[in-house]
């Protein structure tokens, strides 16, 4: 991922926090016959390995598994973006040298990815995922609320994903390359969006408090 110096993220902390942020990943392979690439979700298992090991699942029938991949793989996932129009600079009133840009926030990660079958591994990732995106729900669901017949026949139309992560690089690119006065522009134009992702993104870009 090309990031310039000034939207290098090398916080740990800060590249979980996207993980765990991130509803939906993709997972990138190489092959002989090219790229493939599936959207999923994924976690981060923080304690395992030097750097974690995420885990997930596909559907059996997704070919991506089938296709020996050619090196490491690559998850992608991205936290809050927004488009920022160059009419909120304080610089386009100075000299109108100025254009559109994107801000978000991104984390790559690479690892060998390991394809698994075994059921009570995939029980555990499926619990594992489920609990996550339902705990803030007022009525959670579990995976126990289904008949264990029925839970065990839906494992065997999964295969497991395992990926031990090397590296990450993450990029948070918040306007952090523009003058003061340009960024507390970016902010007060974003806050006032109807979108909540770009109000979201106007709380992230640094400006004086």
């Amino acid at each position: 991922m090309y990031t310039p110096p000034a939207f290098r993220d090398d916080d740990i902390d800060s590249i979980r926090a996207t993980i765990r942020a991130a509803r939906l990943a993709n997972l990138i392979t190489a092959t002989v016959d090219g790229l493939l690439a599936t959207p999923l979700p994924l976690f981060l298992d923080e304690a395992e390995g030097e750097r974690g090991v995420l885990y997930g699942h596909v559907a059996k029938a997704n070919p991506q598994w089938q296709a020996a991949p050619i090196g490491e793989a690559l998850a992608v996932f991205m936290g809050p973006d927004a488009y920022v129009t160059p009419s909120w600079y304080a610089t386009k009133q100075e000299t109108g040298k100025v254009v559109p840009t994107w801000n978000y926030i991104a984390v790559h990660a690479y690892g060998p990815v390991e394809f698994f079958h075994e059921p009570e591994r995939l029980l555990q990732v499926v619990t594992c995922l489920t609990n996550r995106h339902e705990q803030s729900r007022p009525s959670p669901w579990a995976v126990g609320d289904a008949p264990a017949d029925f839970v065990a026949a839906q494992l065997r139309g999964i295969v497991g994903i395992r990926i031990p992560v090397t590296r990450f690089e993450g990029k948070r690119k918040m306007s952090q390359n523009r003058s003061e006065a340009d960024r507390i522009g970016v902010a007060a134009g974003l806050a006032v969006s109807e979108k909540s992702g770009d109000r979201e993104v106007a709380s992230l870009i640094p400006v004086p408090v």
